[in-house]
């Protein structure tokens, strides 16, 4: 489901950006920046690079209600899902001259989610059916921590936007316990 979600996410911003510049290709890419070895990604010059940056366990929702069953009808236990929140960065990869583009692109990737925060079946019939919704929220973050990110990630600052995406929900289903049906007793008839 990670990557049913970004690659959703990225495909509806490609989508709005080849409207507004009248493009033939995707500018955005999913892909690191920097390869394993240290060299620079193939296919990330001059585009705004997308790139999941962490996943971490949401602890609002909770677990699974419990709902007592009813009386003829089995019931199960099962595994709560794992309730998760994406980070996202978005950074422009334009050097030298096209710098500029960088900062062009980043700032209409940010107006597209500051007009469309959420994503739904509602508002996006082709978000895979396993999820119910993505909120994004633009994640700020100082300048060490910045820095710290950066450091991780090549060396090299690039100009960006950290998006935190929730919620994307893991429910395998799989049942543990079978609870027998209740029955109500029968009476026995005195004589």
């Amino acid at each position: 489901m990670i990557y049913a979600a970004v690659f959703h996410i990225t495909s509806q911003l490609n989508q709005f950006l080849k409207r507004s510049f009248d493009l033939n290709e995707d500018i955005v890419v999913v892909s690191n920046i920097v390869e394993q070895d240290g060299s620079i990604a193939t296919n990330v010059a001059n585009r705004i690079v997308a790139s999941l940056i962490n996943i971490e366990k949401d602890t609002a929702p909770g677990g699974r209600p419990i709902t007592a069953p009813r009386e003829g009808q089995p019931s199960a236990a099962s595994y709560p899902p794992v309730h998760t929140n994406l980070y996202l960065l978005f950074a422009g990869n334009f050097n030298g001259k096209n710098y500029a583009e960088a900062l062009k692109f980043l700032s209409h990737t940010i107006s597209f989610f500051q007009r469309n925060p959420l994503f739904t079946q509602q508002n996006s019939p082709e978000l895979d059916h396993r999820i119910a919704k993505l909120s994004l929220d633009i994640e700020n973050l100082n300048i060490k921590d910045l820095s710290s990110l950066w450091s991780v990630l090549s060396g090299k600052y690039l100009p960006s936007v950290l998006y935190k995406i929730r919620m994307i929900t893991f429910d395998a289903q799989d049942i543990t316990t079978r609870v027998p049906k209740l029955v109500e007793p029968k009476t026995i008839a005195a004589s």
